[in-house]
């Protein structure tokens, strides 16, 4: 007798529904992508679309189109906040406390919509863009300053965008009422609602051929498939707990660092726990992430990354969580409460990504790289028109991806959340009044190493009216540097220069509204990865071709590499010489270059102090936390230069510093 599709076992029909679901995905961003009106969405690409399941976990993510990291989702709480969702109904979204974590930050909104069969519930259509404002303190909604989230703009608890089929004009009028750039949002909303009715149709055609309960177990054994593959990578690592630290260079309204501890076990059933004891308390600022303590695009993208690392076929859906536990204590910059602020929470995920691959550094050492640059930056103009201001991301900024045992970083890309596009700068160039003088790979910022970092990015941009604010979020590594792995050399620090070489020349950090106007240059210098291995092991050759390609100076070849060049080419006796001037340093995989700041920091704050430091905060009330964290750390940088530890001061006072950090944190704990 002859099977048919809809009669056969599901598990033969499971790889060919797992690909439809990808293309239906593909399919579902590309209308996204070619109806926007946008910057950032049709050229940045800030948005994704794919399809969840009953689980409210996603199938399938897109693999060339879209901000595919953000597919680590669940709808399910969404759904459930507003109820039974019914055919033709649309619930959309923004607010990260009340949707449990589905958006990550008020720009980014949510719409999710039911797909039904003859009646029967199926699936769910999920799609986000990054909306270029959402109203708020300043342009484009987001800054490093904002406090709470009241500062950030309109908050939209799950709802119906769309009842039966009718869309809610009302909220449309709402969301056009509350920011600066109206038409472009509502434009923005209607192309994710184009994409979900694309992903309905398919959907309908796919459960057509093979019926509704194959379908809905294909669902559980796709998923079930990806958390046993994952466990399956995970057993190939050494069984065992690592644990890394690292740190944002402050908090945005304090000179303090932020901290992010990760403990990561390994155990020998594949199954992987994430835990942030350690970390900071949340901030009064825009750093916190809010991820309800759950697994969490924001909190355990790496995790997903080093799966593909391991094994670039695996599949690129929510199903790998369930392998995954996440501990983070509850009020933690991790896992922050209301009414926390989350505007640059991708300035946390990036370092908390750092973090979770020191662990992973430590148990796949000549598999995982070193840092990468730590810096994702979209760049904001503000200009003023007639009508009031208006905002466009000029472009996003990256950094340079770490080495790796074997493998120089790639040039320009980070390895943790850069994961957008670029735009092209014709385009930025044609919607704002700017011109871009140069953008171009940034010489001697990867970090020196067997297989040196990749090279951070270069932006010089000159502003054509009055007027004009930039917004640049994201900035960060200004102090502590992408760190490099076994005898590399961490990467450049980031650099922020307006009108570089004049009179007028500043050097800046962190922005909230950067006031410019006409003539003034604006330059973007971000840091390189980290390396990987004893620079003076480097091929002399590749260093020769790099320096040729103007990525590593000549100064730098001598000084990082050992290597000589003179006229062009590379002097073999001086070189010979050089490179014998010093031991080689032995290529421990488990050894660290954090570079003198970090050094100089944990000289005065030992990781065993910051442990006992944390618990003694997480023992105090929610709303004293920051002023005890505050009033500590400033009595002890009191004593400190003011630049600490950029300037790292004396051995002496740093001794000084470190007896008062003990004898202030032993009152404390007995407090």
């Amino acid at each position: 007798m002859t099977t048919t599709p809809s009669s056969a076992p599901r598990s033969l029909h499971a790889p060919a529904v797992a690909a439809r679901l990808q293309a239906i995905a593909v399919e579902m961003s590309y209308t996204i992508k070619r109806t926007s009106r946008s910057l950032y969405v049709k050229d940045g690409e800030d948005f994704c679309a794919s399809i969840a399941g009953l689980d409210g976990l996603l199938l399938a993510a897109p693999d060339s189109v879209g901000s595919t990291l953000l597919t680590i989702v669940d709808v399910s709480a969404a759904v459930d906040a507003v109820g039974p969702l019914g055919p033709g109904d649309v619930l959309i979204t923004n607010d990260a406390h009340s949707s449990q974590g589905l958006s990550t930050h008020l720009p980014d909104i949510h719409v999710v919509a039911p797909y039904f069969h003859e009646g029967e519930l199926v699936a769910y259509g999920w799609a986000f863009i990054h909306c270029s404002d959402i109203g708020g303190r300043v342009p484009s909604s987001v800054s490093p300053f904002n406090r709470t989230v009241f500062e950030e703009g309109l908050q939209i608890p799950p709802m119906l965008l769309a009842r039966g089929g009718e869309l809610n004009e009302s909220l449309f009028d709402l969301i056009r009422l509350n920011t600066r750039t109206a038409d472009a949002n509502v434009s923005d909303i209607k192309a994710m609602l184009a994409g979900l009715r694309a992903g309905e149709r398919e959907v309908t055609a796919l459960v057509d051929r093979y019926g509704r309960d194959a379908f809905v177990a294909i669902q559980r054994e796709l998923q079930e498939g990806a958390a046993e593959h994952a466990r399956s990578l995970f057993r190939g690592l050494p069984a065992g707990t690592y644990r890394f630290s690292d740190f944002l260079d402050d908090d945005g309204v304090t000179r303090h660092p932020v901290r992010f501890q990760v403990t990561t076990t390994i155990r020998p059933t594949g199954d992987v726990v994430v835990d942030f004891a350690g970390t900071d308390p949340q901030v009064s600022s825009a750093y916190n992430i809010v991820s309800h303590g759950r697994p969490h695009a924001m909190v355990t993208g790496r995790v997903r990354s080093v799966l593909q690392t391991l094994d670039p076929a695996t599949p690129v859906h929510g199903g790998h969580v369930g392998a995954l536990t996440v501990q983070a204590p509850s009020g933690s910059v991790v896992n922050a409460d209301y009414p926390a602020a989350m505007g640059v929470r991708h300035g946390s995920a990036v370092r908390v990504s750092d973090a979770i691959g020191g662990c992973f550094a430590q148990a796949a050492a000549h598999v995982m790289p070193a840092a990468g640059s730590g810096v994702v930056i979209p760049i904001v103009v503000s200009e003023q028109h007639a009508h009031g201001r208006s905002s466009q991301v000029l472009t996003r900024i990256f950094g340079g991806f770490g080495g790796a045992y074997g493998l120089d970083g790639h040039d320009g890309k980070d390895n943790s959340y850069s994961n957008l596009a670029s735009s092209p700068m014709e385009s930025s160039e044609s919607e704002l009044r700017v011109r871009v003088l140069d953008y171009s790979l940034r010489p001697d910022s990867g970090g020196a190493g067997r297989w040196r970092g990749g090279m951070g990015r270069q932006l010089s941009f000159e502003i054509l009216a009055d007027g004009t604010q930039i917004l640049g979020r994201g900035l960060e590594r200004f102090t502590f540097r992408p760190w490099g792995v076994a005898g590399g050399m961490p990467g450049e620090k980031m650099q922020l220069i307006l009108n570089e070489g004049t009179p007028r020349e500043r050097e800046l950090g962190k922005l909230d509204v950067l006031a410019v106007q006409r003539g003034d240059v604006v330059t973007f210098r971000s840091p390189g990865g980290g390396g990987w291995g004893d620079p003076f092991l480097r091929d002399v050759d590749a260093v020769l071709a790099d320096v040729r390609a103007g990525l590593v100076s000549v100064g730098a070849a001598r000084e990082q590499y050992g290597v000589v060049i003179v006229g062009g080419e590379v002097d073999l006796a001086a070189t010979e010489a050089a490179r014998g001037a010093r031991p080689i340093v032995e290529e421990d995989a488990k050894a660290f270059s954090f570079g003198p700041e970090r050094d100089a920091w944990d000289e005065v704050f030992p990781p065993d102090w910051y442990d006992r430091f944390e618990a003694a905060l997480f023992a105090a009330d929610p709303g004293d936390r920051s002023r005890v964290r505050g009033a500590l750390l400033d009595a002890v940088l009191a004593v400190l230069p003011q630049g600490f530890p950029n300037d790292p001061g004396s051995v002496e006072s740093r001794l000084a510093a470190r007896d008062e950090a003990e004898r202030l944190l032993a009152e404390l704990e007995s407090a």
